[in-house]
Order: structure tokens, then sequence, then C-alpha cells
């Protein structure tokens, strides 16, 4: 079979290896930056002598919907992974979006996989992995965070630690991202795959911004894999799930709106439920803060008052019913509150004080979740071809990128 047709594309099989690369957080500066100092020597072949361009990625601008939305080549109207975390209508109960029973769509993986292409997924966070690895057929897929527990009969790889030298890094680390990396490089070395995707975690980019000495000793680190896979002679695809900005005041404490107190003062107490979709485990990275918040209502007849108000907050960027919302950032409705809450480049949404602890945010907060952080890296390391290039002088989403480096790369 030359091509396979998924979610409403049509993809060509590869003839070599295709590495795509998802690098959590990464805002275009943190290139920009190490590209202007000479640190990323291969990422600088790559803008020679292949593409180089930024792309939009999807709003909630959070890992689990756009590395879904990258694996499906289509938004989260199609694949359903609308956050990180949700208010499961079925059960009532605020739940992380990582089971595939939430996915309504196939991934490329997946769809490739059972052609016969042998497929190697590597996270860092083991939160995606299931999403991730979900209809694969004989795979390669592990996280980082628990490579010491990936078995040959689970992950089809065994003993990873002792078969990339390195041990299991701990989760809020730079390691664990270069880890990701090193095994996508040795998977390669050792020709276990045709179609791999590498999926890395934000902890540097949520501490450290653009030009700090900790960002660009990881981006020289990454750069030297991606250096590598190129080496190898694979097509290598990079974009990001995200951009970072920092969400602070001029004082440098997190600026943060609290929606619940809020709206219980315009509604009284009870009357409302706020969600967070950055909500996952890795609370030490963000607080739990983002900037995208969803508000379940007792009366929805009460939205058009509480949105009146929100969108007199400074801060606040958008606010939006259900319907209104799921248009404009192509979301599946049924997973949204009555109202939807975006706040700007420098401030994020919070439900209550108590609700979060503010101790982990000492020095001030770097987070994502809103339109301030859709600009994303979308590079590749060959030229496209003719058909191909026109179409990446229009506007260009992080999904795209599977069909670029399937079939724009001759």
């Amino acid at each position: 079979m030359d091509t396979l047709h998924v979610n409403g594309r049509t993809y060509r099989r590869p003839t070599r290896p295709v590495v795509v690369v998802c690098i959590d957080g990464c805002a275009p500066e943190y290139f920009e930056h190490g590209l202007a100092h000479g640190l990323l020597p291969a990422l600088a072949r790559f803008r020679e002598r292949g593409f180089y361009a930024t792309a939009n990625c999807v709003v909630p601008s959070f890992t689990n919907p756009n590395n879904i939305s990258i694996v499906t080549g289509a938004p989260p109207s199609v694949h359903g992974i609308a956050g990180n975390f949700f208010l499961d209508p079925d059960t009532g109960e605020e739940v992380m979006m990582n089971d595939p029973r939430f996915l309504r769509a196939e991934t490329l993986l997946a769809a490739f996989s059972r052609a016969g292409l042998r497929v190697g997924i590597v996270t860092a966070k083991d939160k995606l992995r299931r999403l991730l690895g979900h209809g694969t057929r004989d795979a390669i897929c592990f996280s980082a965070e628990k490579a010491d527990q990936a078995s040959e009969a689970e992950h089809g790889i065994g003993g990873v630690p002792q078969w990339l030298g390195r041990e299991t890094p701990d989760v809020y680390s730079a390691a664990l991202s270069e880890f990701v990396m090193a095994a996508g490089v040795k998977l390669l070395e050792q020709a276990r795959v045709d179609l791999l995707y590498l999926s890395t975690t934000d902890y540097i980019q949520h501490k450290h911004a653009p030009g700090d000495a900790a960002a660009d000793t990881h981006y020289q680190a990454l750069d030297q894999a991606w250096g590598r896979l190129d080496e190898l002679g694979a097509v290598v695809a990079l974009t990001a799930d995200h951009g970072m900005n920092h969400k602070n005041t001029p004082e440098g404490r997190p600026n943060v709106i609290f929606l619940t107190p809020l709206v219980e003062a315009w509604l009284g107490p009870g009357k409302a439920r706020v969600i967070l979709p950055i909500t996952d485990p890795y609370v030490v990275h963000h607080g739990a803060l983002g900037s995208f918040a969803t508000i379940y209502l007792e009366q929805e007849a009460d939205a058009g008052t509480v949105a009146g108000r929100l969108e007199k907050l400074e801060g606040v960027e958008y606010v939006g019913t259900r319907a209104q919302a799921a248009e404009r950032f192509e979301l599946p409705p049924e997973r949204l509150g009555h109202l939807v809450v975006v706040s700007g480049r420098h401030t994020v949404l919070g439900k209550a004080p108590g609700e979060h602890d503010m101790s982990l945010l000492e020095g001030g907060l770097r987070s994502h979740g809103g339109m301030a952080e859709q600009e994303v890296p979308f590079v590749l390391n060959a030229p496209l071809n003719e058909a191909y290039r026109a179409r990446g002088e229009q506007d260009l989403r992080n999904f795209d990128l599977f069909d670029f480096a399937l079939n724009g790369v001759d």
C-alpha cells in the first residue's frame, strides 16, 4: 500500500525513516536565540537547506490536545481531546483526559503500524503514552518517566535504562527530554523503526526563558540529537505543542485571576464550577495555573451576565459561550463548560487561592494555554517539493507536520 487515508488526509508511505519531534513548550524564541548565538548547528543546517517557519498550535495551548492533533493531523473537534483535564459529562467527575476511551479518531501512528511500518513512540511523561500508543500494532511505545518499568509485552521493549546506558531521569529535569531524544537516536541507529514520534517535556521552558544558561544548555543537547538523526538519513520534522510566556506582575509574582470567588460573588456560593484544563500530575511546572478555563454554571441562563462581567476584567482576552468557543477553536462542545475564558499573554486563570500551592511558584511563573502561546516552530531538515513550498507560504498548523514530512519531501 503506497498511501494511507487517515482523518480526511492522504499520506504517502515513507521510503526512508521519518522522525517527528514535539518539543514541549518550545516558543520560537528559543530557536531564534540559539540560532542567533550559534548554539544550534543542526537547526541552522535545517534552516539553510530544508524548511523553517512558524505555525499555530491548537487552543487550548496545552500538551494533550496538541500532541493528539499532531498525530491525528486534525483538530480536537475531530479527535475529541480538548485539554489535559476535563469534567466528564458521563460521570460528572473531574478527570485526566489521558484514557484512550476519550479518543474519537485514529492516529497516524496506529494506521501506519497496522499497514506494516515499524512505529516507535517515546514520550517524556507517561500521561501521553496510552493516548499516543492507542491502536498501534507491534509498536515500541514507552515513556522516559517510567522507562525502568517498560516491558517487551506491554511496551515493545524492556530494560530501557540498561539498553540506553542512562538511568531513568527525574520527571522534573532537563534530563527527561534528553532521555527521549537519546532513545530516539538509538532506535534509529539500530534500524528498529520506520516512523518515530518523540515528545518531550516543558520543565525547562516553564523555569527558564530563552537566553537563560540552563535553556541554552538544554537546547544544545537537543540539537546534537537532531543532528545525529539527520546524519542517519531520516526526515526530521520539528514542532511544539505550545509556546510559553511569563505570567507575572511587574513585581514578579504570578498574575492570577481567580475565577471561582468572582463568579460566586455575582451568582452566589456553589453556583459555578471552574475547570482548568492545564491540570495534570506535574504541578511543580505550573501550579495548575494556565491561560484557559471553562466554567459550568448552575443556570445556563446566567452565562450572558457572567460573560459580560468577565470580559471587562483586565487580563482577560476572550470569553465565549460553549458554542462560540467550540466554533472558534475547533473544540468538541460537549467537553466544554457553559463558558470558556482565555487570559492574555501575561495572565493566568485559577480557581480559588486556597486551591493552588503558590509556594511552588517562588521566583515567578511561566505558563501557557491561551492564544498568546499559539505560535510554534515548524521545521524540516529536507527541502520541500513545489506544491508544499507553496503551502508553506500559507497559514500553517502544527498538526500539518506529518503531512509535510510524509508528502512534502521527495
